[in-house]
Formats: structure tokens, sequence, C-alpha cells
């Protein structure tokens, strides 16, 4: 009969809350870097430079229909080869801004593009440049029709941070798969490691609803009505 024990794990805790704390750094600096690009390529895409958009779609395209275990791999031993050598987890960082920044670049897009344009004749009749426009009009709307899709986009994007594993980056899934290797408890280790990921999946979760409720309190109240 098969039993589990978990007290050999207590002793492991202050490596897994190290892998867990790596986990949301790699997970909110992809964020932060993936959005930045995203905005940046979604400003391209609609651009009227045909070269712009074509290298925008050609780079959105290729992230999202590879596997990000490819795109990892690529990166930490692809590089190398033309001088670049990156540490697992400067090419981990480098691959998730990468794959954030493609998945994004659409939700951007699609956010701006809802814009009413009424909204930004309105803006220009005000005298407003186009970047003042853009940054005090366009953006701040998009972000509130895009937000849930962004706050889907991290978790999916800390969920895959268990990949970087494979390059042996240092977050939770590498720190457990280290500790199973030394304390043979494969099955209590990955238990453990996936209420881990479980619960901060749904604190995210519920900060997320908090945030959207205090910063477009607006949403809700036409759902009232």
């Amino acid at each position: 009969m098969t039993s589990f024990y978990f007290g050999d794990l207590w002793s492991y805790r202050e490596q897994l809350m190290w892998g867990l704390i790596q986990t949301l750094w790699f997970s909110a600096v992809a964020m932060i870097l993936g959005l930045c690009v995203a905005v940046l390529c979604a400003i391209l895409r609609m651009s009227r430079f045909r070269i712009a958009q074509t290298g925008v779609m050609v780079y959105v395209e290729i992230i999202r229909n590879t596997p990000f275990l490819v795109q990892i791999f690529l990166v930490y031993f692809g590089l190398p080869a033309i001088g670049l050598r990156l540490t697992p987890n400067e090419a981990a960082v480098l691959a998730l801004v990468l794959n954030v920044g493609a998945y994004s670049t659409e939700i951007v897009r699609a956010g701006i593009e809802s814009i009413h344009k009424g909204l930004i004749e309105a803006g220009r009749t005000l005298g407003l440049s186009r970047m003042h426009i853009f940054f005090l009009i366009v953006l701040p709307l998009a972000i509130q029709n895009i937000y849930p899709a962004l706050t889907s986009q991290f978790i999916l994007s800390m969920l895959s941070t268990s990949v970087l594993s494979a390059i042996s980056a240092e977050e939770l899934t590498s720190i457990a798969n280290d500790i199973q290797s030394r304390n043979f408890r494969t099955t209590e280790v990955y238990l453990v490691v996936i209420m881990l990921y479980y619960g901060i999946t749904l604190a995210f979760t519920l900060v997320f609803m908090s945030v959207s409720r205090i910063a477009f309190p607006n949403r809700y109240a036409s759902r009232g009505r």
C-alpha cells in the first residue's frame, strides 16, 4: 500500500519559498517588459510602414505558433552561436518577454482599435498632439477594455515559468526537481508544488478582481443596470 509522508519537505520550506519568489519575479518582469514590447509592436502593426507591419506580424506569428520550450532552447543554446552567452535566468527572462510580448501584441492592438474614433477627434479638437491623445485618451481606455485579457495572460505566463526548469533557471519547478532528486519523495514534492501554484493563481485572480472593481468602477456600474 502506497503511503505519503510530507514531513521530510518541511526542511526544504525555505528552498520552496525561494522558488516561489523567483517564479513571481520572472512573471512580473516578463509581464512588465512584455507589455512594453506589446504596446510598441501594436503601434508599429497599425502604422503606415509596411516593413514595420510585416516585421511585427512575422514576430507574432512565429512566437504564437511554436512551442515555448523550443523558444527557450533557441534563446539559451542558440544565441551563444552568435557570441551572446546568457545565464539560465537571463535566457529565461528574455524568452518570457518575447513570448508575452507576442501574445499581448494582438490583445493591445484589439484594445486600441476598440476606442471610438469620436474620442480621438475630440482630443484633436482640444489641440492635443498625437502622443498626448494616445497616452492620455487611447491607452487608458484600451487598458480598461483589455484588462481581463491581460490578467489572464499574466496567470498563463506565470504558470508557463515551470518550463524554465528545462534550462535550470531558478524557479519553483526547478527547485522541486532538485528536492525530489534528494529525498525521492516525488509525489509529495509535486503535490505541494501544485498547491503552491494553485494558491498563487487563486490569490492573483482575487487581487485582479479587486483592482478591477476599484480602478474601473464604471464597468461594474453598467453591469448592475
